[in-house]
């Protein structure tokens, strides 16, 4: 039944009749008259005969509502996040992290965390330089530097970063060869996508700075991925063995530089030796020469003794004996004697029979040719001093 329908008996009219009586809505002066009443009575006043309430309760009733609102007021900002107060709407301070205290109704606080780090991603189908076309992903770190700028340069920072990081990456692989994109340029990719970041969202004064860029590994198309991965297996190929032929060069050069180096060391010693060497014979001659020309006969023999004490000192010494009117030949190797001796070992007279019918001695091949030696090289020697041809 409609509201204004007539019912029972036609007395209820409208939805305010209470048994049948029309009523007006109430009064709303007459309800916060009587709803002040009620506070003034709680708080011990009473009316005056203007109707007016004591000015004990109002102050009462204004301390309270002055202290609510004090207490409202205070605020607690953690160590990781920075303040932002807004004084009617308008920008006004920046407060550090700690208790703090705002006017309610004045001044309103917006909390912003500026040392967590946060990220972004970018990804999505690209043409490269040499039009081909490749999926790439990069992931942007990034947190907020400065808390005013994040708030009020632009409307949403986060998605304007976004944008300009798809943006830069889109720029960056257009002007990259696919091979570079997939191999060896990739960390030239990240370093100019954060440089062309950098330049875009500079002039837009966010408030956020780029804390680091990861440029995830990049896929060609399903149809030549196989193609592509044994390209990239023989580039990784040729990179493994540059750097062992790098390697192998530096372990050998250092070796040829040393040898060479010795080499040179040890010429520059032979020069040096047989430099001084001649100086001493020339300085020798020098000094022989005067005396040679004083007593030349006694300066010969001096010569021919010198000599033959040097040709002895270097060659096998071997004593012969030979009884008269026999076969057999005696004779001591003196310098395996020496050489006994110089060990700690026993000397021993070491012995040897050489017979021969017709005289002539055979035997040992080392004792004839010391004998030879011993016998017949200072004689020829002898020859050439005593005629002055030495």
């Amino acid at each position: 039944m409609a509201w204004n329908e007539p019912g029972n008996g036609g007395k209820d009219r409208d939805p305010w009749s209470n048994s049948g009586k029309n009523q007006a809505p109430p009064d709303l002066d007459k309800l916060l008259r009587s709803l002040m009443q009620k506070i003034s009575s709680v708080l011990g006043g009473g009316r005056r005969p203007g109707g007016d309430f004591s000015l004990l309760g109002l102050a009462v009733v204004v301390a309270v509502v002055l202290v609510v609102w004090a207490v409202s007021g205070f605020y607690t900002i953690r160590e990781a996040e920075r303040g932002v107060v807004t004084r009617f709407g308008k920008f006004h301070e920046i407060v550090e992290p700690g208790l703090r205290w705002k006017a309610t109704f004045i001044d309103d606080v917006r909390l912003v965390d500026v040392e967590s780090v946060q990220s972004l991603s970018a990804s999505g189908f690209m043409l490269t330089q040499d039009e081909n076309v490749v999926r790439v992903e990069m992931d942007v770190q990034y947190r907020v530097a400065d808390p005013r700028q994040y708030l009020f340069s632009v409307t949403n920072p986060v998605d304007s970063l976004s944008q300009a990081t798809d943006s830069a990456l889109r720029y960056v692989v257009g002007h990259t060869t696919m091979d570079e994109v997939l191999t060896r340029g990739r960390e030239k990719v990240r370093q100019d996508t954060w440089q062309v970041l950098e330049q875009i969202t500079d002039p837009y004064n966010m408030g956020l700075v780029v804390v680091d860029v990861n440029f995830l590994p990049a896929r060609p198309p399903e149809e030549v991925k196989d193609a592509f991965d044994d390209a990239i297996s023989a580039q990784e190929d040729e990179e493994r063995f540059i750097r062992e032929a790098e390697a192998y060069a530096r372990e050998v050069e250092p070796k040829a530089r040393g040898q060479v180096k010795r080499l040179e060391e040890e010429a520059l010693g032979y020069k040096e030796q047989a430099v001084l060497r001649a100086n001493g014979e020339v300085a020798r001659f020098n000094q022989l020469l005067p005396e040679y020309l004083a007593a030349p006969e006694l300066t010969r023999k001096r010569l021919y003794l010198e000599t033959m004490e040097e040709i002895y000192q270097k060659a096998n010494k071997v004593l012969v004996d030979l009884p008269e009117g026999s076969n057999s030949l005696v004779y001591l190797p003196l310098d395996k004697l020496v050489g006994d001796n110089s060990s700690g070992k026993p000397a021993a007279a070491a012995t040897s029979q050489l017979s021969s019918p017709s005289g002539n001695y055979s035997g040992d091949k080392s004792a004839s040719g010391s004998v030879d030696g011993v016998n017949s090289a200072p004689l020829r020697s002898a020859d050439r001093f005593s005629s002055g041809r030495y």
